[in-house]
């Protein structure tokens, strides 16, 4: 049976509460904490002075476990509470007195960079500056027949998943903590836990609970409620228990981050491109957190899967007072896909094309050279995706009918809209790539699988149990595996871009060929014949010739009469990749997949609402290991990503919440998804297990720009501004005013 976080529970355990900050941006002069300890039933009242190690976390070490000099955002904690009940605990945390100096808000991150604008933290407002530079931008524009330029913006994303971050922290054996959690990369908050203990590793364990969902949200997110946990653990020796309220989580997590974006294209009469720039600012709220790898996949694939020789990128990052952005689903693509493909389908209105053809006219082929310079040596199937998709939907055929004048002024216009993408596969060169795995056969011959890749609700456990028996030649009923564990298993990084079949599945592949070569090899010396000749299939072991030589079971049992465990530890590890942070240039990813979506939409004319019908959605997956699997995540991420087309936004006014429920935060429901079909495409990849790749973060990126496009050739008109709501399509309300027009650019004043 799944127990989540929230379910554990253990004898005289305690209930933890935070008190968060009452202003975005303020100097902390006094806590006063004394009203609180009065209460009965209160067992401890914590701020940053009893943290007896690390307060700080974080890539740039700014994240605070409690604000400590001032308040950065309204998510920050102030104080912590333990207390024999919840509604005690809370009751305490509206009897601390906090005395603030109030401080200048943040709040606009186009405003961030100028000079007068107050410093957030002392490094200055400037979180991090990515470039890419590619040929000679002036020489193209100069060349360029048509040059288009336009403002976009995307707006804050909550990740919604249904459940709220939870921890129960204990004290453990030999004086240690240990920690369940609904945790999506337990090393970190390993490494967070201990250094805030002042605590050697070895004396902290993490144990991660079945988790209901994250989509890139329970990383530091919930980090915070695991480490504040352990700290009144300590403090108590008790186990103490912190389970968020939904409006604690919409207040405190981070979110998607907002992106501001101004692209010039220059093409010649075909449409060919022939120069890009693009300027770009992503708000990373109160602190760095995942801003400087998002921001870097961003200026990697700002200029599409398309050809260009010269491309001028610059991604910034910048520090405001509102909730601090970190990883999401798409980690910094969904925001520049949509100025990407909106700017497709202008190109192809500049040009008079469709935008199939401008799109297969520019599109990456095998061989071609990135933005970044690199040169693609796999599978390029772009080209392969865009015409499945078009062919299945009739695309060319339904977007010129749907141009016609009858259907742009009928009550309810139909359109249809097209979008690809090109994606980095796993971490990059930004990141360490290794994952680690095990794979335990007992005596009785079940199997064991462990891995430090977590399972949200992808299927990861699944699809890594799969390889294990595919390679050991078992039925998946043998298999069984264990919720990673900081004990169990080595780091393995955290279960980020789409990484968890390509990196824990191909760890999980070398573990089980280790375990498979044990049993090769006792057996070989028993029979006297040459392993290679061995086979692991259907339940028994036979040679290449189909001489059955035993049952699995029976070679397991002899395996452990000789003395020889069926234990094997498996590490997967990729670095063929390279990057030039100055020049922008390199190798920036070892492989990359490919998608293309077609959306089909009704847009009544009166109110403005989009009526999503139907989506068609390719990609190519290398191999797929699941195929339900990986339905079940094309699915998810149109629905998803419709949200980001149509109706989601994180609204902030001056630095407070105003969306900290579903009743406020709008999501699709059941009756806002539209038909939905899929097509698999495997080309499989010589790094990944059995040729697989990925799918989780490729299946969302770009459902957003189908779904606008498909606006634009219903109405005539483009939106730029996420999401399309009822206002923005019916009225056009836009942040900014058109470039064209004379708006104010998205281009910092440094």
């Amino acid at each position: 049976m799944a127990r989540y976080a929230a379910d554990y529970s253990l004898p005289h355990q305690l209930y933890g509460c935070v008190k968060y900050a009452d202003y975005p941006h303020a100097e902390i002069l006094n806590i006063d904490i004394s009203e609180a300890l009065k209460i009965n039933g209160v067992e401890a009242v914590l701020t940053y002075k009893d943290v007896p190690g690390e307060n700080r976390f974080g890539l740039i070490p700014n994240i605070r476990i409690l604000a400590d000099d001032r308040t950065r955002y309204l998510g920050d904690a102030v104080a912590l509470i333990a207390a024999r009940t919840i509604e005690i605990a809370k009751q305490a945390a509206r009897h601390i007195s906090i005395k603030y100096h109030k401080l200048p808000d943040v709040i606009d991150p186009r405003e961030s960079l100028k000079e007068e604008t107050i410093k957030i933290h002392e490094e200055g407002n400037l979180v991090v500056h990515h470039k890419v530079l590619k040929g000679d931008i002036a020489r193209g524009f100069k060349q360029s027949v048509h040059v288009i330029e336009q403002d976009f913006s995307t707006p804050a994303i909550e990740h919604a998943y249904l459940e709220p971050e939870a921890a129960l922290a204990y004290p453990d054996e030999q004086d240690g903590i240990a920690v369940i959690g609904c945790l999506q990369n337990i090393y970190t908050s390993h490494k967070v836990i201990a250094a805030a203990l002042n605590l050697p590793l070895a004396k902290v364990k993490i144990i991660q609970s079945t988790m209901g969902g994250s989509f890139g949200g329970k990383d530091e997110a919930s980090t915070l409620v695991a480490a504040r946990a352990a700290l009144l653990a300590v403090k108590t020796k008790r186990p103490v228990k912190i389970v968020n309220s939904r409006e604690d989580s919409m207040i405190q997590s981070y979110k998607r981050h907002p992106y501001y974006l101004n692209y010039r294209w220059g093409c010649d009469q075909d449409g060919r491109l022939l120069a890009m720039q693009h300027d770009i600012i992503a708000d990373s709220g109160a602190y760095c957190s995942m801003t400087p790898f998002v921001t870097w996949r961003s200026v990697v694939q700002a200029a599409g899967p398309y050809r260009c020789p010269n491309v001028k990128t610059d991604v910034r990052g910048v520090y405001t007072n509102n909730n601090y952005t970190g990883a999401m689903r798409g980690f910094g693509s969904p925001q520049v896909n949509v100025a990407i493909e909106i700017m497709m389908d202008k190109i192809a209105e500049k040009t008079n094309k469709s935008p199939l053809e401008i799109r297969l006219l520019n599109g990456f082929g095998d061989g071609a050279v990135t933005a970044t310079g690199q040169k693609l040596s796999h599978d390029v199937s772009l080209k392969q995706v865009l015409t499945i998709a078009a062919e299945k939907s009739d695309f060319e055929n339904k977007w010129r009918q749907n141009r016609s004048k009858e259907n742009q002024s009928a009550p309810v216009s139909k359109g249809i809209g097209l979008s690809c993408s090109y994606r980095g596969v796993s971490l990059g060169a930004e990141g360490v790539d290794a994952a680690s795995a095990v794979v335990h056969v007992q005596p009785d011959g079940s199997i064991n699988v462990s891995s430090g890749i977590i399972d949200m609700g992808q299927g990861a456990q699944t699809a890594l149990a799969q390889i294990a028996a595919e390679v050991l030649g078992v039925s998946m009923k043998r298999m069984r595996f264990l919720e990673p564990d900081t004990t169990r298993v080595a780091d393995s990084g955290p279960t980020v871009a789409s990484r968890g079949t390509i990196m824990g599945g191909g760890a999980v592949k070398i573990a089980a060929e280790k375990v498979a070569e044990l049993i090769k090899e006792i057996l070989a010396e028993k029979h006297k014949i040459r392993k290679e000749s061995l086979l692991l299939k259907n339940e028994k072991i036979e040679t290449k010739s189909g001489k059955r030589v035993c049952t699995f079971t029976d070679a397991v049992k002899l395996c452990y009469a000789k003395g020889t465990p069926l234990f094997a530890n498996g590490v997967r590890y990729i670095a063929e990749t390279d990057w030039n942070e100055k020049t922008g240039r390199g190798n920036a990813y070892f492989t990359y997949v490919y998608g293309a979506n077609v959306a089909e939409v009704e847009v009544d004319r009166e109110t403005g609402k989009v009526n999503v019908t139907r989506f068609i959605s390719v990609h190519d997956v290398g191999k797929a290991i699941n195929k339900s699997m990986v339905e079940g995540q094309i699915y998810g991420g149109i629905a998803m990503g419709t949200g980001y087309a149509i109706m989601e936004s994180f609204i902030q006014e001056s630095g407070m919440a105003k969306t900290i429920n579903f009743d406020e935060y709008y999501i699709p429901t059941a009756l806002d998804v539209p038909q939905m079909e899929s097509f698999i495409v495997e080309n499989p990849d010589k790094h990944g297990p059995f040729g697989a790749k990925s799918i989780g973060e490729p299946a969302l990126e770009i459902v957003a720009p189908t779904i606008i496009n498909a606006i634009f050739n219903a109405t005539g008109k483009h939106i730029y501004n996420l999401p399309a709501s009822l206002e923005e399509v019916l009225l056009g309300k836009k942040l900014r005013r058109d470039v064209e027009r004379g708006s104010l650019s998205c281009k910092p004043e440094v």
